[in-house]
């Protein structure tokens, strides 16, 4: 195209084109092909250096908004487990063949009594199901299966409500943000609001001196 066109100047954009990056090496990509598909395999070949694929790319996405919005060790371990299964299972030339061991509600209940345990230790996937004797995807996919979300998103839940008691006891937002696992007063408003309805300063002035559950 003409960079003289009156067309290309008004719909180019003066800071130039922005685009996002994440590095996934291969060894990465093969443990976590391994965790989905309980073998080990040789490395996925790709037909084509650039893919159009809306659902891969929210996926790469999630994965790179996680990793710069403080998401926990374990709601990283899921983005990125979520990216390379789609980036393989859309777009290599092969689909890995295989399927990891399922896991019972066992393993669940020992994920989640950890979790409840210490819901602010940073703990990762990896050592999440090695204390429930299972591969990492086969975890995921039994604790969603028994309690409807996967093992960060209760994670989360137990942490809002760690910051919503601390609001409620009269601590400042962001030391309830911060004593509570989030990365920031942001973080915790953007997760307050989606699961409460309200921010949690509106929380604060609405319930002083209540502490609840």
């Amino acid at each position: 195209m003409n960079p003289g066109n009156d067309d290309f100047s008004v719909r180019a954009d003066a800071l130039g084109f922005t685009y996002r990056i994440v590095h996934i090496g291969p060894e990465l990509i093969g443990a976590v092909l391994a965790d989905l598909t309980g073998r080990r395999a040789a490395p996925p070949l790709f037909a084509a250096p650039v893919v159009t694929d809306p659902l891969l790319a929210c996926r790469l996405r999630a994965l790179h908004a996680g990793l710069l919005g403080g998401a926990s060790a374990l709601r990283r371990d899921e983005l990125l487990t979520g990216a390379v299964a789609a980036m393989v299972g859309r777009a290599a030339t092969r689909r890995p063949r295989g399927a990891c061991p399922a896991a019972g509600p066992r393993a669940a209940r020992i994920a989640r009594d950890r979790l409840r345990a210490a819901p602010l230790a940073d703990v990762a996937a990896d050592e999440l199901a090695a204390e429930a004797g299972v591969s990492r995807f086969a975890l995921y996919r039994a604790f969603r299966t028994a309690y409807g979300m996967a093992p960060s998103e209760y994670q989360r839940l137990l942490r809002l409500r760690t910051a919503r008691r601390l609001i409620a006891a009269g601590r400042p937002l962001a030391d309830a943000a911060a004593a509570s696992g989030f990365a920031d007063q942001s973080h915790l408003t953007r997760w307050f609001v989606r699961c409460y309805g309200v921010t949690p300063g509106a929380f604060r002035d609405g319930n002083r001196g209540e502490c609840p559950a």
